[in-house]
């Protein structure tokens, strides 16, 4: 209605309705239009309402909603919602992984592919005879590689085996733009096909995605770009480098005081070099630890040995499934107090009395089912994250010295202390904190 009795006449727009006798050019009118217009509307809008719970639905009971399956996969023949492994590209996504792992952002793995002539994911379906919507020109040749495509596919949890749903939304059914969804608006489901990339490696991905090393006048920046922080105002520590300085020349010191104030905070200044080597000397030391002695290594990051955490979840299993059955047994009670009250068999009074007393009972065993569930929960992760970090160790034989992999696959973060001087010696407390792990005191 806005456009034809607004703004088609306001601009001198001629409009044609040939199945309602409309020519705004001869003066042609229709007194329905308006009218039809608000059905029109109506219409467009229910279809658009019907066709969205058609889709939520889809989504909700875990199908993908994606046209085309992510590169690496394809659609099986037999189950279109079921993806199975592409041979050719499923090895390309591995090692876009694997090379991020090494160190090398999004722009150095597109160039690394692009040189070694591999096909982007827009040639290779069409090569397949696929349709595939492309991140980079139509123009570009095959082999090219767009930094973007790479981070795309490093950021899809689709590669860990589930099916991701909801990742985008569109505001009305008038605006066709997409719009990225909360994370914690995404419906989830595991392991609904195989996986390409371990969830190790995609964590060590995620990781180092979170803190890119950027590349400016003076080179890519050093190994732990991004990873160290000041253990006072918890601000990362800001790289300070030079035109033509070596390396044992570079240092870090806190953002706070570099960019802000000095009476913000104090220095934490540390020279690389020397945060380097602690670090490779204590992540040695609990590398041998959790290689050599592993039930130990277990104890100390765990704060108890394996037994005790055994029996710990063994006894919470046990109290959270008699707490459940409680809880159900008293939801069939107050049922029957009910059907009891109604009948004339307990009074008024009684029954109130009664289902008070079990109300009471049913809300702390709900409150102490879900701090079971928590430290149950709590403990499986706690365990899965172990067990990822010795298979990690497992990978290295020896660690010689640091490398972006090694760091990338083993630390998450750094703290620095401000230094002191204690018997007129400079001294600096630094704190590691591992990948799923955190803290380890050795």
């Amino acid at each position: 209605g806005m456009y034809t009795e607004m703004m088609f006449p306001n601009n001198d727009i001629r409009f044609i309705a040939i199945n309602n006798g409309v020519d705004s050019i001869n003066g042609t009118e229709n007194d329905m239009t308006p009218f039809i217009n608000i059905f029109n509307e109506y219409y467009a809008k229910d279809t658009s309402r019907k066709i969205r719970a058609v889709w939520k639905a889809k989504g909700e009971s875990g199908k993908p909603l994606t046209t085309n399956a992510p590169y690496g996969y394809l659609k099986d023949k037999d189950d279109k919602f079921h993806w199975v492994i592409d041979e050719e590209a499923a090895p390309v996504v591995k090692e876009i992984f694997d090379l991020c792992v090494q160190g090398n952002g999004p722009s150095q793995i597109a160039k690394i592919l692009t040189k070694r002539n591999i096909d982007s994911p827009t040639a290779h379906y069409r090569k397949l005879g696929m349709k595939y919507c492309s991140l980079s020109s139509k123009e570009s040749p095959d082999n090219y590689w767009a930094p973007r495509t790479v981070s795309e596919i490093l950021g899809k949890m689709e590669y860990l085996g589930h099916t991701v749903n909801f990742k985008t939304y569109t505001k009305s059914y008038k605006n066709k733009k997409k719009l990225q969804n909360a994370p914690e608006n995404w419906r989830i489901f595991e392991n609904t096909h195989e996986p390409i990339v371990s969830q190790e490696t995609f964590n060590i991905v995620q990781g180092i995605r979170s803190c890119k090393r950027q590349v400016n006048r003076l080179g890519e920046m050093p190994m732990l770009s991004g990873m160290v922080y000041c253990a006072d105002c918890g601000k990362k520590l800001y790289q300070v480098r030079g035109k033509g300085w070596t390396h044992d020349k570079e240092y870090m010191v806190c953002a706070s005081y570099r960019k802000i104030s000095k009476q913000t905070c104090s220095s934490h200044q540390i020279r690389n070099v020397v945060i380097e080597q602690l670090v490779l000397e204590h992540l040695q030391e609990v590398v041998l630890l959790a290689k050599e002695k592993e039930d130990e290594f277990i104890s100390l990051v765990s704060s108890q040995s394996r037994q005790e955490t055994e029996k710990a979840l063994r006894d919470a299993k046990k109290e959270f499934d008699s707490s459940k059955a409680r809880v159900n047994k008293l939801d069939s009670i107050i049922q029957k107090l009910y059907e009891d009250n109604l009948d004339g068999k307990i009074s008024d009074d009684r029954f109130k009395k009664l289902t008070d007393s079990y109300e009471l009972e049913q809300t702390t065993l709900n409150s102490r089912v879900a701090e079971l569930e928590s430290f149950i929960q709590g403990e499986k992760d706690k365990a899965l994250n172990i067990d990822f970090f010795l298979k990690a160790v497992k990978k290295y034989t020896e660690i010689k010295e640091l490398d972006c992999e090694v760091i990338r696959t083993f630390i998450k973060k750094i703290l620095v202390h401000q230094a002191t001087k204690v018997d007129g010696k400079r001294t600096q407390e630094i704190e590691i904190y591992y990948n799923g792990i955190g803290k380890v005191n050795l």
